[in-house]
């Protein structure tokens, strides 16, 4: 691959029902692309952890996924409440999702530390009030 390729994807914050449609696609661009399965499994398990976060927590947000020679960088970015504590926030288990969302499957608190196994770099930035950006970085080499 000579050059990177960028992927922009919208996530509707006010749908279930689209939500991990951004990590299906890219899933297909990267299968496309020759990327290795392994690859694309720890990519798409990342962005749809994402994905869902920012439907539950910031009411959706714009996902950018960059594919170079050596590495897939996926950066979210939601204009929702902001995470208090993120260290709190990565412990497994830990959720701050409503009841009526984990009645629906979602929010066991598995988001960002999942995000962070299947990824080999991951950066929260994040101001309460304003809203959230998570880069993660899987490398292809």
């Amino acid at each position: 691959m000579a050059e990177e390729l960028v992927f922009r994807f919208t996530v509707d914050g006010d749908d279930f029902t689209s939500a991990g449609q951004a990590s299906v696609q890219i899933k297909k661009n990267l299968r496309q692309l020759g990327i290795p399965s392994d690859i694309i499994r720890r990519v798409s398990i990342a962005m749809y952890e994402g994905e869902i976060n920012m439907v539950i927590h910031a009411k959706g947000g714009e996902a950018l996924v960059k594919v170079t020679e050596d590495y897939i960088e996926i950066v979210l970015e939601d204009k929702g409440p902001g995470i208090k504590n993120v260290e709190q926030a990565m412990q497994e288990g830990f959720s701050t999702a409503p009841e009526g969302i984990r009645s629906l499957g979602f929010g066991a608190g598995m988001g960002l530390p999942n995000m962070k196994r299947y990824t080999d770099n991951m950066e929260i930035s994040t101001v309460v009030g304003v809203g959230t950006t998570i880069t993660m970085r899987v490398n292809l080499a």
